[in-house]
């Protein structure tokens, strides 16, 4: 009789997710300290949300289908529509309208979480990904806008880069509106596909944005997105207008003096940059690095901003009349910390055990001994998780890159001396165990 073949579950990722390894999951650890130090010195207050929300709470998609799964994550519970966080900022602004009453004005807050899009993935653009976000709520002083900028040239510093190796891009959607305004492009859906088709000129360039303007564009897949369909004169206008050089617009030329103020030069006026989400409503800005990042294959790849912000003052008023005008700043930390290992070589500490070979199982109260006067005197220790012959033991210590093993049989029980082998050099030295712990220092 002919055996059923059952299907197996396939062992690759869905497109846009990611394994992430120790070595960079210890870089991304370090990033995350340097950031929660500046945090601190700033007055940020520390703050996490679920990764849930209702789907109206969310703010930037809302359900136009039976499923709500535009650029989100969803489910239905009950009646309502449940969807994975698509940024930080949406939930900041539910909580403080729950919390409104409670919380000092302004609020400073940051926060570090995990956000989800159901978007097209890309070179070094995932699906899923850990953000940092920064936010002062119940201000309109652009003080707040500016030290967002120093505070994130701060954390750029501190991490290793210099100041010649990333920018501050600025500008306003002031520009954008009073533009469209000009043109007559009243219509809101209008003007929001087309500032998230002007949101993509950095990645695409300008030819590729005019087509998405017009009449729609074809990527390389074959794939069509459909245009905003601008007049051609509307477009040679917009293209114009965000290729000046100098800022007209009041809170931009407010928020330049207040960085003369800082001392901070390290940024650059471009009314192309959009930011495309809607919730916008002043100055915006958005981080660039000026090296050139490289994908697995070695190529150099397109790889955009690693992360940006702006004022958003009327995003809370989703969900009452409140007084409480915004800015924040968010910062992509898997692409940061992606960028980050191709420039610089992190001088980060992998602990790795030491292996206590096992020769006879019924020696195991010996080793287990062994282990714990090891382990109390903080050198990371195991004993060997298996039931090889010595060379397969020695092997699974190498692919792990322990510093040592030790080897611990019959004799060396009876003398009491352990022997120290240093997987680095080969040498071998029979050693007391009093002495034992300060030997393996040396080699860790």
């Amino acid at each position: 009789m002919k055996k059923d073949k059952t299907n197996k579950p396939s062992k690759e990722l869905p497109l846009g997710f990611v394994d992430r390894q120790e070595k960079e999951l210890l870089v991304r650890d370090f990033i995350i300290s340097n950031i929660k130090e500046v945090m601190i010195k700033y007055g940020f207050q520390y703050l996490e949300t679920p990764s849930f929300e209702y789907s109206d709470s969310i703010g930037k998609f809302l359900p136009d289908k039976d499923r709500p799964d535009e650029g989100i994550f969803s489910f239905q519970d009950e009646n309502k529509w449940l969807s994975l966080r698509y940024d930080l900022t949406a939930p900041l602004a539910r909580y403080i309208a729950k919390n409104y009453l409670e919380i000092p004005k302004p609020f400073k807050r940051y926060q570090l979480g995990t956000v989800w899009r159901n978007e097209k993935p890309g070179p070094g653009r995932f699906r899923e990904f850990l953000q940092f976000d920064a936010d002062y709520v119940g201000t309109k002083s652009l003080q707040a806008d500016a030290e967002l900028c120093v505070m994130i040239s701060e954390i750029l510093e501190k991490c290793g880069l210099n100041k010649s190796e990333y920018i501050i891009k600025i500008s306003s959607r002031k520009i954008t509106e009073k533009l469209f305004n000009n043109l007559n492009v009243n219509d809101t859906q209008q003007k929001l596909n087309a500032l998230r088709a002007l949101d993509k000129i950095d990645r695409l360039g300008w030819e590729s944005v005019k087509q998405l303007l017009g009449k729609g564009r074809k990527d390389k897949s074959g794939d069509f997105t459909k245009g905003v369909n601008l007049s051609s004169e509307n477009i040679e206008v917009i293209e114009k207008e965000l290729k000046k050089k100098s800022p007209n617009s009041e809170d931009l030329i407010e928020i330049l003096k207040i960085f003369k103020d800082y001392n901070f030069s390290n940024y650059e006026f471009d009314p192309s940059i959009i930011r495309g989400l809607e919730y916008y409503t002043g100055t915006i800005f958005e981080v660039n690095l000026k090296f050139d990042v490289k994908n697995n294959k070695g190529q150099v790849i397109q790889f955009g901003s690693i992360g940006g912000g702006g004022r958003y003052d009327n995003l809370v008023n989703n969900f009452g009349n409140y007084d409480a005008p915004a800015t924040g700043i968010s910062i992509g930390l898997d692409r940061l910390v992606y960028a980050l290992m191709q420039k610089k070589e992190f001088k980060i500490k992998q602990s790795k055990p030491v292996v206590i070979c096992v020769f006879n199982k019924k020696s195991m109260k010996e080793y287990i001994g062994l282990q714990i006067i090891l382990r109390e005197a903080g050198i990371s220790t195991e004993i060997y998780p298996g039931e090889n012959k010595l060379k397969k033991q020695m092997e699974y210590a190498n692919k792990i890159k322990s510093p040592a093993v030790i080897l611990y049989g019959e004799d060396e029980i009876k003398s009491g001396k352990p022997t120290l082998r240093n997987l680095s050099s080969g040498k071998e030295k029979s050693i007391e165990i009093k002495e034992l712990i300060n030997e393996i220092k040396k080699i860790i």
